[in-house]
């Protein structure tokens, strides 16, 4: 009889996620989940700040990524069934599924928009530089570190093995389109999984991955819930303007750090130094949103007014709002963006942390990666070719924002309506021949 013979993950997603340590690749899984740098994702929110506006998006990049694993095992498991010479890279590619974001920062994407850092970048930096995970890596195979650079660098000899981890239609989108769905309670962003994971197939010649004919349907479904899923979710307004908070508060620390005037353990200071692409292992590590969100609460005591203020309302919600001025010309956004300036002046904020402009851009395909490729009979086609709905989404929504204080908020909203009028009354006054149609 074999102790601890297998090991079960309760997923709210998908069920039981069991790994038997009997087979040495899903042995290799266990110790890496055991490992401090995976475990550590328990600490980093999948959504970051969405939780202000979704409060059940409270999922982690730990529970993500024993997901994606899941979906990539489902998924390449039922192609060695077709294609049994593939059964060598298993190892490689659920290994690569479940790293693949290991080297995420505080508040997942936020925290790169803020320090520009790339978490694929500190993910291969992990990958070479953990002893702990390295040494998990080379025991099971000495070339098995390369193999998942090369994965993640999308140089990998065998495309499918990459594409299943990061392409326009990969395991990692389908679980988090599927539990971000979940957890915010966005309904329009479930997936058909099991009719999406039918359609994949392998393409020998070229060794990709190729969708099915009779399976289009059910990928182009899967693209329009990522298209909806930014709209509505990821862009929301409410993310946006917790963001600008959360950037305004590293910009503020970080300039009172240098003066001296707050308080940062060692970890929070090298986070908040020039170049946190620069950081030690060590302390890039040691970053996750407890430490963040730690911080947060003891710069409410700051005698700095800005800080304190940023950092309350952060943490009690009371965040800045966002107004679509998308529908206004650039000179009246500019117009909007001045005029919000003044009226925050005048009720005593510091435009520079209060007021400003976000653009949001929700696109639901692009050819990245050579796109997806649609399997008609001995061709393979790039799928826009044979589908006019996802050759719709190509073009992306773009949306522009004004962040301001509430307290300024019903003077901005007039405004913003004067503008509107205006437009559409300078519209209506154009000479006749702009406005004529030719026969």
């Amino acid at each position: 009889m074999r102790v601890n013979a297998s090991r079960t993950y309760h997923d709210p997603l998908h069920g039981a996620i069991t790994l038997d340590s009997g087979v040495p690749e899903e042995h290799l899984l266990i110790q890496l989940i055991d490992t401090p740098g995976f475990q550590r994702l328990r600490r980093i929110r999948q959504l970051g700040p969405a939780s202000l506006t979704f409060h059940g998006a409270e999922g982690s990049r730990f529970t993500h990524s024993l997901g994606v694993m899941h979906i990539a095992r489902r998924c390449f498991d039922r192609l060695v069934k077709h294609h049994p010479h593939l059964q060598p890279y298993r190892a490689a590619l659920l290994a690569a599924a479940l790293l693949h974001d290991i080297g995420h920062g505080p508040l997942s994407h936020t925290a790169e928009e803020i320090f520009a850092t790339h978490h694929e970048a500190w993910t291969k930096r992990i990958l070479q530089e953990s002893q702990s995970i390295r040494t998990i890596l080379d025991t099971y195979d000495p070339g098995l570190a390369d193999d998942l650079v090369r994965i993640y660098n999308k140089t990998f000899p065998v495309p499918l093995v990459w594409q299943l981890v990061s392409s326009q239609l990969d395991c990692d989108r389908l679980d988090y389109l599927m539990r971000d769905s979940y957890f915010t309670g966005a309904s329009y962003g479930k997936l058909d999984l099991d009719r999406i994971l039918m359609a994949i197939d392998y393409e020998p010649k070229t060794q990709q991955l190729v969708v099915a004919r009779k399976g289009q349907a059910a990928i182009e479904h899967y693209l329009f819930v990522r298209y909806f899923m930014y709209a509505q979710v990821y862009n929301h307004p409410k993310n946006l303007a917790a963001a600008w908070v959360l950037e305004k508060i590293t910009e503020r620390g970080r300039s009172l750090l240098q003066e001296g005037k707050i308080f940062a353990d060692a970890t929070m200071a090298a986070w908040l130094s020039p170049r946190a692409d620069a950081l030690t292992l060590e302390r890039y590590l040691g970053g996750d949103d407890i430490v963040f969100l730690y911080h947060l609460q003891q710069w409410q005591q700051s005698q700095d007014a800005v800080l304190a203020d940023l950092c309350r309302r952060y943490l009690d919600r009371d965040i800045l709002k966002a107004l679509d001025i998308s529908d206004l010309s650039e000179t009246d956004q500019t117009h909007c963006l001045n005029e919000a300036i003044q009226l925050a002046h005048r009720a005593g904020f510091s435009e520079t942390f209060y007021v400003g402009l976000r653009v949001s851009l929700s696109r639901g395909y692009t050819q990245y990666q050579k796109g997806i490729k649609l399997a008609v009979g001995d061709r393979l086609d790039e799928i826009t070719t044979h589908s006019p709905l996802i050759s719709a989404l190509i073009t992306p929504m773009r949306r522009t924002w004004l962040i301001y204080p509430r307290e300024i908020e019903s003077s901005l909203i007039s405004l913003k309506m004067a503008s509107t009028t205006i437009n559409e009354h300078s519209h209506q006054l154009r000479p006749d021949h702009e406005n004529s149609k030719v026969p």
